[in-house]
């Protein structure tokens, strides 16, 4: 196995395949591997060049290979599905991985450090905990409504409710439904303190590092937003530019062009639906505060005059995509635009 130069790693919970093939290409390693066998057989290869599909745990084998000296690169699944030949199965994936990671071409993915992955973390949690608290407020709402007691749509509407379910003198409800209601207000109230604590760690982490406060700078850009970046991005590198950038994210349209005609369509749903979807809603803002005062930008102020709302804002959106690509690749600032 010393002659080993390119190596494709198929991961799995307990199971790994490795297809490892010589400088010209030559099969020489087929082997599968359990979970207690992976470092030790790694650590007695020559360096040499390793390509892993990037999913569950892809960073955490990623970061332990490379402290054995060898070279990893991450590819996105869905770049090396074309390598697979015939049949789906460990053996062949692996195959098409070894393929895939020379490509000239080919994407890579950065490899995260416990610290982003952690800080990644708070923005799913953050998620789980809001869907949770969306699901008990429609719960108690739909079951409040069954004895014909509602209440407005928002957060007062619910604390309406709360007061209710609080109230043992409140003839509506019955006793075994109370029951059940005031288990459910108890659980509300604490996703509401978990996410609270949640949104209070996500603003330290991106008070933490130097390039999050320098993010927090863009007008749309928030302390949720610079900590997903700081955490999603870690080597600004890996994109040639603040377009590829946006592209990644899916804030570009959706092509189907044939025969030199091109024909766009709205933003593709492919990329990075959690960044898109901030620097949308942060960009929603901007745009908001321009349509009252735009003085400071004109350019929103024209495009707002030729195109709808949602439109301008996703401009917005992929321009501070853009900015935020330069500003983590050069260490600048971010410069207010000077209106001619």
């Amino acid at each position: 196995m010393g002659n080993v130069t390119t190596i494709g790693l198929d991961l799995a919970k307990n199971v790994f395949q490795v297809h490892g093939v010589d400088a010209d290409g030559v099969a020489v390693v087929r082997q599968r591997l359990t979970r207690g066998r992976m470092l030790k057989f790694f650590a007695k290869l020559p360096r040499c060049l390793i390509g892993i599909e990037a999913c569950a745990t892809s960073h955490y084998w990623a970061r332990a290979l490379v402290a054995l000296g060898h070279d990893v690169k991450l590819m996105p699944a869905q770049y090396v599905k074309p390598y697979v030949k015939r049949g789906k199965n460990d053996a062949a994936d692996a195959e098409a991985i070894c393929e895939a990671v020379t490509r000239p071409t080919m994407r890579f993915v950065g490899i995260k450090s416990p610290e982003q992955q952690s800080a990644m973390m708070l923005h799913r949690v953050r998620l789980i905990l809001n869907r949770q608290r969306t699901q008990l407020s429609n719960a108690m709402r739909a079951h409040l409504a069954e004895f014909g007691i509602a209440a407005p749509i928002g957060r007062n509407g619910i604390e309406q409710l709360l007061d209710v379910i609080a109230d043992p003198t409140d003839g509506r409800v019955p006793a075994d439904a109370r029951f059940c209601l005031e288990m459910l207000a108890a659980q509300l109230r604490i996703v509401k303190e978990q996410i609270l604590e949640n949104d209070r760690r996500i603003l330290a982490s991106a008070r933490e590092t130097e390039l999050g406060r320098r993010l927090m700078e863009i007008p749309g850009v928030g302390p949720l937003l610079a900590s997903a970046i700081v955490a999603t991005v870690p080597d600004p590198t890996i994109f040639r530019s603040g377009r590829n950038l946006a592209a990644w994210i899916g804030l570009v349209p959706r092509q189907n062009s044939s025969g030199g005609k091109e024909r766009l369509g709205g933003i593709t749903k492919a990329g990075h639906q959690y960044l898109r979807q901030m620097l949308i809603v942060g960009a929603m803002a901007v745009v908001r505060h321009a349509e009252r005062n735009g003085a400071k930008r004109p350019w929103l102020v024209q495009l707002l005059a030729r195109r709808k709302t949602k439109v301008a804002a996703v401009a917005l959106a992929n321009k501070n995509a853009r900015m935020i690509w330069a500003m983590m690749a050069s260490g600048e600032r971010y410069r207010e635009p000077q209106v001619a």
